[in-house]
């Protein structure tokens, strides 16, 4: 079972030491049992849409999570009087969803349907959902409308970490609270935005090292496929990796690193440019799985044996990726849960209902290879 830790931190980057800080200090509140469905690609229909998202018994099982809101003992942490709002009964809400990127990637198809499911079944008012495209001047947009629309809490799936500020600025002065979820903004909490909720992502980075490493036996040239630039996602899912392999892993040597931007295509491409430069290269660590899935497409492709010839590792947990570990040409994944919709929406009703929210809500993620990937398929997104 996956579970969901949220925790207090005094900066803005996530490091190992967050589970620490969160430990030390901490009240715990309730305890509440949710239970995630499985998530389908979906598109932008309001919450009394009829859609249902499809599993099967086993993969409702493995998807089952136990949410823990944690604050320090001394009350730190976002609450209604400080942010400047009144309380709020969600069924009686107007909540705009801004999704970043398009939700033909797995990662956010089930991100979206998590939120639309949770919607319908908390019983919201209206649920307006945009998507930005991956265009920043898009994302302002889409909640600037959405705030003449009405809506009177924003959750955000951010395109960048930075520039989201004229957006921002608008939900603040109409009084409309945002949470953000997946990527963490560089702007100040409890200010511009309530909470973030997402992974640990320098933890990703350093998971998958050891990954790398168990699949490598210890010794490889490694190729880095980065994903997009200007959100803290790619920064620290490489910070942890290459700060893993330094403190630990003398053999694994990084021998090139270049953006694929998380797209396949890219990550296709680019790993066909890298085995051609540097044919030593046996490894890959991917920032995401569609990248990775280029990647094994670029290796067969060298005739080579994806997986065996070169080893792939890499973050997300798509039905895909863990598929083909179960075939054998993929060596691990480490999930990224994209199944936010539970954990916005208790958050908000915590948030309204005065309690302190974290500044970080952190979900522990699950992690793939051959030894569980054949019986994981059911409960990958």
């Amino acid at each position: 079972m996956s579970q969901v830790t949220s925790t207090v931190k005094g900066d803005r980057q996530m490091n190992t030491n967050i589970r620490k800080r969160a430990v030390m200090g901490a009240a715990t509140f309730a305890t509440l049992a949710v239970l995630l469905t499985g998530c389908t690609n979906s598109g932008d229909d309001a919450a009394g849409s009829d859609d249902t998202a499809s599993s099967s018994s086993s993969a409702d099982e493995d998807s089952e999570q136990v949410v823990k809101d944690a604050t320090e003992a001394s009350g730190d942490g976002c609450t209604i009087d400080k942010y400047g709002v009144d309380k709020l009964d969600l069924k009686d809400a107007v909540v705009g969803f801004s999704q970043s990127e398009p939700d033909a990637a797995a990662f956010r198809a089930a991100e979206t349907k998590s939120i639309q499911d949770e919607a319908k079944k908390v019983g919201v008012k209206k649920l307006i959902v945009t998507n930005a495209n991956a265009e920043l001047p898009k994302q302002i947009s889409d909640i600037q409308d959405m705030l003449t629309q009405g809506v009177q809490v924003l959750i955000v799936a951010p395109v960048n970490s930075d520039g989201l500020d004229p957006a921002l600025n608008a939900a603040r002065d109409a009084g409309v609270p945002v949470l953000t979820i997946d990527r963490k903004l560089t702007n100040e909490s409890c200010k511009d935005y309530v909470s973030f909720l997402g992974s640990d992502f320098y933890e990703q980075g350093k998971r998958a090292a050891d990954a790398m490493n168990k699949a490598t036996d210890g010794k490889a040239n490694v190729a880095i496929l980065l994903g997009a630039s200007g959100n803290n996602v790619t920064d620290q899912r490489n910070a942890g990796f290459v700060d893993q392999v330094k403190a630990k892993y003398p053999d694994l040597k990084i021998v090139a690193q270049q953006t694929a931007n998380f797209a396949r295509d890219e990550g296709q491409s680019v790993t066909e440019q890298l085995l051609q430069s540097n044919p030593d290269i046996n490894a890959i660590y991917a920032h995401n799985d569609e990248m990775g899935l280029g990647a094994e497409t670029a290796i067969q492709s060298a005739g080579l044996k994806p997986g065996e010839d070169v080893k792939i590792v890499s973050i997300d947990g798509t039905k895909n990726a863990v598929q083909a570990i179960a075939d054998g040409k993929y060596n691990a994944v480490i999930e990224s849960n994209p199944r936010f919709g539970p954990l916005a929406f208790e958050t908000l009703d915590k948030f309204y209902g005065g309690d302190a929210i974290p500044e970080d809500v952190i979900i522990e993620d699950r992690e793939y290879d051959s030894s569980n990937a054949a019986d994981g398929v059911a409960g990958a997104f």
